[in-house]
């Protein structure tokens, strides 16, 4: 009879809370559950949502031949996207003019698709006379928005594919003391199209204290000829301590000194990815060589949303804006000149209107 009672007892122990209330308050509980709406629920709506439709992202990648650009978009995505091309001898590249060369590849992780585009720009920067050598780009990037903007105002919006470029690494050469005329008038150009962010590029060439002196230098100029690089958001005050820390060595960091490889070597007795030189190995993926990790983590899993926020907050609504208002004025002026009662000048603000209009666009801005 005493195992009995002890048996009883322990299964009334092993029962959850909410049964044991359901035996003792039956009422309350439904007291409780009306209370209960379930909009709590919405946030892993809209995560089944995205996942089943998948992300697009759109990467271009800059800068003169020979800083391996290629090798790192490869290092970067653990992809060959490169496997087709053909490498041009030194007399195609004196006749090489810049080309946009676009490679899209479907990357899936764990349940999560990503259309991955690469925009690739051969020839850039090659030439003996760079004049004007990033104009094709410029005009690539304004074509995409032009063509969003046209399947945007059209009728059918459903399935409406995003190629606007969302992010644009330009590579910088570790050989020079800085940015070159032709890197300032490239960065000068897209700034305000797009959200660039600048690399050192082959960053074993140089010892640690070289790259400081570089980066420094870099950033000096950056700001000396009002370029504007992608800036990382502030982080907000309930995040988490770590993601805080890692905030800050990323801003700490740009531009980031980066080194591809697509080959494995062995060091200590295990298998990394670097390069193999007479004095050592040099590892992509370790923090204390090149910052590819902090640049990787930054472009995929932490800024990835944010640079698509940026390009549709910013540089496509300011494309949108130009482009209303250029057909808004023309289409005054047609009126102006098929109308026999003559239209008034539209009145001009005063300079404290001015002054007002500009501090909202900042704000906005």
């Amino acid at each position: 009879m005493d195992s009995i009672i002890i048996q009883e007892r322990l299964v009334e122990k092993l029962l959850s809370p909410r049964t044991q209330a359901q035996r003792s308050h039956p009422g309350k509980l439904k007291d409780h559950e009306k209370q209960y709406v379930g909009f709590a629920t919405l946030p892993n709506q809209v995560h089944r949502k995205s996942v089943k439709k998948g992300f697009d992202f759109t990467l271009m990648v800059a800068g003169e031949s020979g800083l391996g650009k290629s090798t790192l978009v490869n290092s970067l995505f653990l992809t060959d996207l490169y496997k087709d091309r053909k490498l041009l001898n030194a007399e195609e590249r004196i006749n090489q003019t810049v080309e946009i060369v676009k490679h899209t590849v479907d990357i899936e992780e764990k349940g999560v698709k990503l259309k991955l585009t690469i925009v690739d720009t051969p020839g850039f920067g090659d030439a003996v006379n760079n004049t004007e050598c990033w104009k094709p780009i410029t005009d690539y990037i304004d074509q995409q928005f032009e063509q969003y903007f046209r399947d945007e105002s059209g009728l059918n919006r459903k399935n409406i594919q995003d190629n606007r470029v969302h992010c644009c690494l330009y590579f910088i050469s570790p050989f020079g003391h800085g940015l070159r005329p032709v890197d300032v008038e490239f960065m000068k150009a897209l700034h305000e199209k797009v959200n660039i962010v600048p690399l050192i590029a082959k960053a074993d060439c140089l010892i640690p204290s070289e790259i400081r002196k570089l980066k420094e230098r870099i950033r000096e100029e950056i700001d000396k000829f009002g370029i504007k690089v992608y800036q990382f958001p502030e982080c907000d005050s309930d995040e988490d301590e770590e993601f805080k820390q890692q905030d800050r060595e990323l801003k700490e960091s740009a531009p980031f000194a980066v080194i591809g490889s697509n080959t494995v070597v062995e060091a200590k007795g295990q298998r990394v990815r670097g390069r193999l030189y007479p004095w050592g190995i040099v590892e992509v993926e370790n923090q204390a060589h090149c910052d590819f990790v902090k640049l990787r983590n930054m472009l995929i899993r932490t800024h990835m949303h944010d640079l698509k926020d940026v390009t549709c907050d910013v540089h496509y609504e300011n494309y949108r804006a130009q482009c209303i208002q250029q057909m808004t004025s023309k289409l005054t002026q047609d009126n102006r000149i098929e109308s026999p009662i003559p239209i008034l000048p539209l009145p001009t603000p005063d300079t404290e209107t001015e002054k007002l209009i500009k501090m909202k666009d900042e704000e906005v801005r």
